[in-house]
């Protein structure tokens, strides 16, 4: 029923879409499970040994990253987009699923915008949590309040 080469190919352009250009061949090697909606039959998991790397949003169209698939593109390309660096002192709350606040934030891309699914890395470049973007990574950097990234899931969650 499913064309799996096909589906691969669309996953692959969408990681490239929403995450930067060549990023779906190194999110999604080949030996990808990829699972269907019952309902639908549309895409809607993507695993790697067994690990969740995203979902499918039905809504958007778009990925929301699992961490795994944050750690696999932290690990895989060379310079990644989306990423929200935090402070030290926020890292153990952000690990476990708080909300990033701007006042956290020491730097991130400056080609965020809101509603973009973001990943939240400690100074090491090491994956914390995975989420959405509330503000731009330009205003991120320059507020002192407010929450600056949603956050969907921690590592410690």
């Amino acid at each position: 029923m499913h064309d799996i080469p096909d589906d691969l190919q669309k996953i692959r352009s969408v990681a490239d879409y929403q995450l930067g250009k060549g990023v779906g061949k190194k999110l999604f090697p080949d030996e990808v499970e990829i699972s269907y909606s019952k309902g639908t039959g549309r895409i809607r998991y993507v695993h790697l040994k067994k690990k969740r790397l995203v979902t499918l949003r039905p809504t958007d169209g778009l990925f929301s990253l699992a961490i795994e698939g944050a750690k696999r593109i932290m690990e895989h390309t060379d310079s990644p987009r989306l990423w929200v660096k935090v402070q030290e002192e926020a890292e153990p709350f952000v690990a476990q699923g708080r909300s990033v606040f701007a006042k956290h934030v020491s730097d991130a891309d400056d080609e965020i915008r809101p509603q973009e699914e973001v990943i939240v890395i400690n100074g090491k470049s090491k994956v914390l949590a995975v989420g959405r973007a509330l503000l731009t990574g330009e205003e991120m950097k320059a507020f002192k309040r407010g929450v600056a990234v949603r956050v969907r899931r921690g590592v410690k969650k």
